[in-house]
């Protein structure tokens, strides 16, 4: 459609008011939570400052549990980069999750080379009812017995003070779970686009200035670079087991803690934790068809709700500026965009330049989201490292408000006994 057409459309007036007053409110919803953002931000604890280079109060024990299957490639340079740590209360337990790579022997040779300080749980094979990397998180757990575990990946990198830091800082406010933002390599613009626009969309999913408030319950993190919860937590919690076929762990973890009422925090640590996601744009997109239609629950009606308020959120604006009557709200919208990427940036050390590509990884995301969807119906399940789960399992373990439901049940009977 040229220029002239689009401003020769005369829409009927009840479709005009429509179209202007929803871009409005879209507008409104954007300034609100762009203004949050840029006010509160600078509240999160940015670890990487001298204040935190300390030791923890106490002296806690921590386990750092590394999942692994089929990370020949990485897995080297994630245990060298452990081994580096600076602090000695520390156990770093390797789990290879049938593995048909090299990674088994990879790991058997640090666990020779580093005796006491790190060691290998080797698994063979998949009890049904569980996903493999549940499965591994559980039986690292069992083994383990520190005040503290963080469960991270085979391919993050960390800094030698990172752990002490964060064990400073979770006991100085009394952390129950703390989830360290880890700074995101980037090698191409693709994925600079693509993760420059998922930082900005996840302020929509979660406001990270609220995740210390245990009264904002929809407000929660986990990131599977760096969970870190206290033990006793974990079992109030009970352990793995009561999500044993949740497909985002790490996220399902964060709901599970702030929906018992416990302390979440979120920290930055620029430069500290370094993880490279996936190779372009069409890697990140692969990576995220396996959790996208698992963050709604495997609900086809809700991952199209979720569609179009990105479209409408992200995508309407720019078309909006081609019409008189929504031109200044669209416009609107864009400035906000252009803010939260300035103000992102900061702590992500993502360029914020790439907000120039903000709709295109806008349509990419939508693209990505439509994909998981189909690939997991025509599957009838999740295929993931090798291993199929069925559609029909999963849609019990991943609602994605089962655990806030449960809480609320449980308060209601706590209630009713008083």
């Amino acid at each position: 459609m040229s220029w002239h057409a689009l401003h020769a459309w005369h829409p009927s007036a009840a479709t005009s008011a429509v179209l202007e007053y929803s871009m409005w409110a879209v507008a409104i919803a954007w300034c609100v939570r762009v203004r949050g953002l840029i006010l509160n931000l600078h509240k999160i604890a940015d670890i990487s400052e001298t204040e935190w280079d300390i030791a923890p109060a106490n002296a806690p024990s921590l386990t750092v549990v590394v999942p692994a299957k089929d990370e020949a490639a990485h897995v080297a340079a994630t245990c060298e980069a452990l081994l580096m740590a600076d602090y000695p209360r520390l156990k770093i337990l390797c789990v290879n999750d049938r593995s048909t790579d090299e990674t088994g022997e990879i790991l058997d040779e640090f666990a020779a080379r580093a005796a006491g300080r790190l060691e290998v749980l080797h698994i063979t094979e998949l009890p049904e009812g569980w996903l493999g990397k549940t499965f591994a998180l559980a039986e690292a757990t069992r083994l383990s017995d520190s005040d503290w575990i963080l469960y991270t990946d085979a391919d993050v990198l960390f800094s030698p003070s990172i752990l002490r830091r964060s064990l400073a800082y979770a006991e100085a406010t009394n952390t129950d779970h703390l989830v360290v933002m880890p700074t995101v390599l980037i090698q191409g613009r693709g994925e600079g686009m693509m993760l420059g626009f998922l930082q900005v969309l996840g302020m929509w999913i979660a406001r990270p200035w609220s995740i210390a408030d245990v009264k904002a319950r929809l407000d929660s993190v986990g990131v599977g670079a760096f969970n870190m919860i206290r033990r006793d937590a974990l079992e109030e919690l009970g352990g793995w087991a009561p999500q044993r076929l949740a497909v985002v762990e790490d996220v399902t973890l964060g709901r599970r803690v702030k929906a018992a009422g416990m302390q979440q925090r979120v920290a930055f640590a620029p430069g500290l934790v370094l993880l490279h996601w996936a190779k372009g744009a069409r890697g990140i997109v692969r990576v995220m068809t396996k959790n996208l239609f698992a963050s709604v629950g495997f609900q086809p009606l809700l991952m199209f709700a979720a569609m179009a308020m990105l479209l409408l959120f992200c995508v309407a604006p720019v078309a909006g500026l081609f019409w008189w009557r929504t031109l200044l709200p669209a416009a609107l919208v864009l400035f906000c965009v252009a803010a939260a990427y300035r103000t992102i940036s900061g702590v992500s050390k993502i360029d914020a330049r790439y907000g120039w590509l903000f709709p295109v990884g806008a349509l990419l995301t939508a693209w990505a989201m439509l994909r998981s969807m189909m690939v997991v119906l025509w599957q009838r399940g999740v295929t993931w490292r090798g291993t199929h789960y069925s559609l029909w399992e999963l849609r019990r373990w991943n609602n994605p408000w089962l655990w806030e439901m449960a809480a609320a049940r449980e308060r209601r009977a706590a209630k009713g006994k008083r």
